[in-house]
């Protein structure tokens, strides 16, 4: 009899480690794709004052342009969550694009080598941007899904795990954000 209940009690113990391991095994993938989408998102954000003092040299009369790409790239890099920083990354591309379209005024600076060679860094660092999105949110799936099943979804609340947000952007937005800015030359 005593057998009986010491199995039963291993197997619900064995089950309750499984669940558990399960869990921070996908919450420490999701959190390692998260850092892969912050790598590029830095990156992006060295690329644009770069880009900026490229533009100013030959637009000198649009400094509001530069001064609105100043203030979005401030606020995306503070944005804390994935909804407020999706939110912010795509006021950013905005204002870029409307920075890619003063260059397109301006002759001389679209066959700038410089310009050119930040322009590939930015498109090259946004397809990497987009890359790291669909890994994160594909995580993000896997987590909240295996946490959501029963009985993992009473097993998981009892140890204080806690879906994770998905890295999207806001639906009226999305067709403007999902490529990257391109000028053409």
């Amino acid at each position: 009899m005593y057998l009986y209940i010491l199995i039963a009690v291993v197997v619900v113990l064995g089950y309750l480690v499984l669940v558990y391991n399960g869990l921070i095994t996908l919450k420490n993938r999701t959190k390692e794709a998260w850092s892969d989408i912050d790598v590029q998102l830095k990156r992006r954000y060295d690329l644009i004052p770069n880009l900026v003092k490229v533009v100013q040299g030959y637009a000198k009369q649009e400094k509001e342009v530069f001064e609105n790409v100043t203030k979005a790239r401030a606020t995306a890099i503070s944005a804390q969550g994935a909804q407020e920083q999706a939110k912010a990354e795509n006021a950013l591309s905005s204002t870029l694009k409307t920075l890619f379209a003063v260059a397109e005024a301006y002759p001389t600076l679209r066959s700038s080598e410089n310009f050119k060679a930040l322009q590939d860094e930015l498109s090259d660092t946004e397809n990497k941007i987009s890359s790291a999105r669909r890994f994160y949110n594909s995580n993000v799936r896997d987590f909240n899904t295996k946490l959501e099943v029963f009985p993992n979804n009473i097993l998981g609340g009892a140890f204080g795990f806690k879906n994770f947000e998905l890295f999207q952007l806001p639906a009226e937005q999305k067709e403007v954000a999902t490529e990257p800015p391109k000028v053409e030359i």
